[in-house]
């Protein structure tokens, strides 16, 4: 117990002494406020991304199409594969060392990044763009082939078959994995301290070269990316209910079309529903003179 009361104490030493400013960018909150923007960032750029090769990859061919079309599309999906294997294959952190000092490498230093912001947001979005692609492409081939064979029907393009039709719905489907997406990045860009990008886990690593207090500021750590994901997981929660809709239907019961469908009026005999017609008067009193009863019916 002593040791949870002494680890607290150092927690809270660590935080007064290297809490920062969110704003400006300094100390532990200035480390979150790097990792929460190049985790936002990214992941939009990455869905974007994603969205693109899914499409590219699902566009349908048959062998009556011209050569050149199907030779395209074949080379875009050959393209696709290509690019969502390597980055998905390959962790992050080698991908970061390879895009950040690769491209001085390879031009002989003629070229340089012209920020590490750059380079951090390009590689964690070709990153989530690699897993993105499959999650759209899934969530394309999921939707009912019936519905592109109706749009077909009516006379839609396939590109507003895809807008209208396919994609509101491939994208619904596709939203938990945008968010589980986001909150790997939150995660992972701590792997973007090795080309010299400071976010919260860097800032842990200059702060523990200092003063030598690991374990207390590891726990930081631990709570802060735990609040930070935890509140990406709520936040993304509400939106997916907010996507889903009211669940109440008084308004649908409140159409006077919907209501009055099937239940035409006769000025002189009401509707066949009506318990003070005629003929619902003349079908109770039938099935009383021959006997019979509700539970016979």
């Amino acid at each position: 117990m002593e040791q949870f009361v002494k680890l607290g104490q150092d927690m809270a030493l660590l935080w007064s002494n290297y809490a920062g400013n969110f704003f400006d960018g300094s100390g532990y909150l200035g480390g979150i406020r790097n990792t929460l923007i190049l985790a936002l960032v990214a992941t939009v750029i990455g869905c974007v991304i994603g969205l693109v090769c899914g499409i590219l990859n699902t566009i349908p061919y048959t062998k009556n199409d011209p050569p050149l079309k199907r030779f395209v599309l074949k080379l875009i999906r050959i393209v696709v594969r290509i690019y969502v294997e390597v980055f998905r294959g390959t962790p992050m952190v080698l991908q970061a060392v390879f895009i950040y000092y690769g491209l001085p490498y390879f031009t002989g230093n003629a070229v340089q990044w012209p920020s590490v912001w750059a380079a951090s947001i390009l590689v964690v979005s070709v990153n989530t763009g690699a897993y993105m692609a499959e999650s759209v492409r899934g969530g394309i081939i999921s939707i009912d082939p019936g519905q592109t064979e109706g749009a077909k029907a009516i006379g839609m393009t396939h590109v507003q078959t895809m807008l209208s039709v396919i994609l509101p719905q491939a994208l619904r489907n596709i939203m938990p994995q945008i968010g589980n997406n986001f909150i790997i990045n939150v995660k992972d860009t701590s792997v973007m301290f090795i080309i010299t990008f400071t976010e919260f886990f860097a800032f842990h690593r200059y702060l523990v070269g200092v003063n030598n207090m690991y374990f207390p500021s590891a726990a930081i750590e631990m709570v802060g990316y735990l609040t930070m994901t935890l509140a990406a997981s709520l936040i993304l929660r509400f939106m997916e209910k907010r996507m889903d809709g009211s669940d109440s239907y008084e308004l649908v019961q409140a159409d006077q079309l919907t209501m009055a469908a099937g239940t035409y009026s006769h000025p002189d005999r009401g509707t066949p529903f009506d318990e003070h017609s005629k003929e619902h008067r003349e079908k109770t009193r039938q099935m009383l003179k021959h006997g019979r009863m509700r539970g016979e019916r």
